[in-house]
């Protein structure tokens, strides 16, 4: 008896599964011209754009040609290396034009610090390594002050917080003002704190002083 293999089709359902995150298309690099691979070009340029943080189809391409020149290799752009850092653009998810130029440069930062690195373990001549240490420092500190920008600028449409219930135990005192704190010294309002009765204006010899002319006057 000969059984007939058991074959597994994918329902139509599945196959046109809208649920699934869009894939990247892929780019090919010819001599004269660089290609988006995808069936519909259209299509293919607005998920490139999305993965590069890119505003518009202009914005789009010239993210897309200035990576293909930092992913040279041997003097010859490398596809691998351009998917590679497409890839990590898309990973990141650069939100608007400043982000996607930050951390376009990020990750061309990094391919450069990895060749350092590559060119650091294949030479034994101690000139080079000290000329390629010193250049692969600074690529690392420069992709470091890139995160710490990138951070800076995602975090700047933070809010201040803002405290309104305030409990004071007892025998504690509150300065009510605005208070500026420098290390050791903190100096308060002295206007709010006055109309506060917290602070005296004046000392106890002031105003026995002008009580004093207060009763000549009236005397007189």
């Amino acid at each position: 008896m000969t059984t007939a293999p058991t074959r597994h089709i994918a329902s139509p359902l599945a196959a046109n599964d809208r649920s699934a995150p869009a894939v990247t298309p892929r780019v090919k690099l010819y001599k004269r011209r660089i290609a988006i691979s995808h069936p519909d070009s259209e299509a293919g340029e607005r998920l490139l754009a999305e993965a590069l943080g890119a505003a518009d189809r202009d914005a789009m391409h010239g993210i897309l040609r200035q990576l293909v020149k930092a992913s040279v290799v041997g003097q010859k752009p490398d596809e691998a290396n351009l998917a590679f850092m497409i890839s990590t653009i898309r990973s990141i998810a650069p939100k608007d034009s400043i982000e996607a130029m930050l951390v376009s440069q990020m990750v061309s930062v990094h391919v450069a610090a990895m060749r350092c690195a590559c060119h650091l373990a294949c030479t034994d001549d101690l000139a080079q390594q000290e000329g390629v240490t010193r250049a692969l420092t600074r690529l690392s500190r420069t992709f470091a002050a890139q995160v710490e920008a990138l951070n800076r600028h995602r975090n700047s449409d933070e809010r201040a917080i803002t405290v309104q219930n305030l409990s004071v135990q007892d025998g504690g005192r509150a300065i009510v003002g605005n208070v500026t704190q420098h290390a050791h010294l903190i100096v308060a309002d002295p206007g709010a704190a006055t109309d506060a009765g917290l602070v005296p204006s004046r000392d106890a010899g002031e105003r026995e002083h002008d009580r004093a002319e207060a009763m000549q006057g009236a005397t007189a």
